[in-house]
């Protein structure tokens, strides 16, 4: 058998491993790959046999003290040969001493396990069709309107790790529409939507509450069309789970957030959409 031979994807192979997590179901949206490769361009790597690809992993470093690590993918016909654990572990020495956060099946929840990782919570995939609002509520504004400070700060009460240039090209890139309701000059919810290869993705959605989650919901399911959505939730914000229900949303899929090292105090409250599984 020939030798796995490992190796950074170029930015423009980095839709190797999108390509892939479409066919695995993951339904990815349809400009992830440049959005993705900001925060860490080197993150992304291939396992190839004889110069042919056979293995994917991203472990994304957004700072010196965290790192996401997803598209952990080994195509059918190549597993159970050992690929998959050396590719693995390339990703995992690219993180050094950083924290690592993953989306993980729940089936694989013990193989992660023995690379350090600890359960955290669940998230929940909700996935449906429904018919968009007539119009969005008057007094939700454009998510770009808005100063960026805002936002950027905001984040911070709900992701890891500074993410500025990446959120930055997340809301601007053609194809998604981001929201923002500010309440007393304060933002008090906001969220991007994407075009996928099927329907759409909200993500992040963050509010304070479920009223003002509803309100940047009606207000990007606007800007949709009919469409089939996809809302990715934390299992212990319930006011999200009630929303998604409210669409008449359904669960489809669970992954298990898992952390190496100490889980970040993150108000998963206001989350009312995970960005995105693949890179947190």
């Amino acid at each position: 058998m020939s030798d796995l031979q490992i190796r950074n994807l170029r930015l423009e192979e980095i839709s190797i491993a999108i390509d892939w997590a479409a066919a695995e179901g993951w339904n990815p949206g349809l400009r992830d790959a440049a959005c993705f490769a900001i925060p860490d361009a080197k993150g992304f790597f291939v396992g190839e046999i004889d110069g042919e690809p056979v293995a994917t992993v991203s472990c994304v470093n957004y700072d010196d003290r965290f790192a996401f690590l997803g598209f952990y993918i080994v195509r059918a016909g190549f597993r159970g040969r050992g690929h998959g654990l050396r590719i693995w572990n390339a990703a995992i020495a690219h993180a050094g001493s950083r924290v690592i956060g993953l989306d993980g099946v729940v089936a694989q929840q013990d193989n992660y396990r023995k690379s350090g990782f600890q359960l955290a919570y669940a998230n929940i995939r909700y996935g449906g069709t429904i018919a968009a609002p007539p119009k969005a509520p008057a007094d939700v504004v454009a998510l770009d309107a808005i100063p960026f400070a805002l936002v950027e700060a905001d984040d911070t009460t709900v992701f890891p790790a500074p993410r500025a240039a990446f959120l930055h090209a997340w809301i601007n890139t053609p194809g998604h529409v981001g929201r923002a309701l500010l309440r007393d000059g304060k933002l008090a919810a906001w969220g991007v939507i994407r075009p996928c290869r099927t329907g759409h993705k909200i993500g992040p959605l963050v509010a304070d509450n479920r009223a003002a989650a509803d309100a940047i919901l009606q207000a990007l399911l606007a800007n949709s069309g009919s469409s089939e959505i996809v809302l990715d939730i934390p299992a212990v914000n319930r006011d999200a789970i009630a929303v998604a229900e409210s669409l008449g949303l359904k669960p489809t899929f669970e992954t298990a957030r898992m952390y190496t090292g100490a889980v970040p105090s993150l108000r998963l409250d206001r989350v009312f959409g995970v960005t995105s599984f693949e890179l947190g």
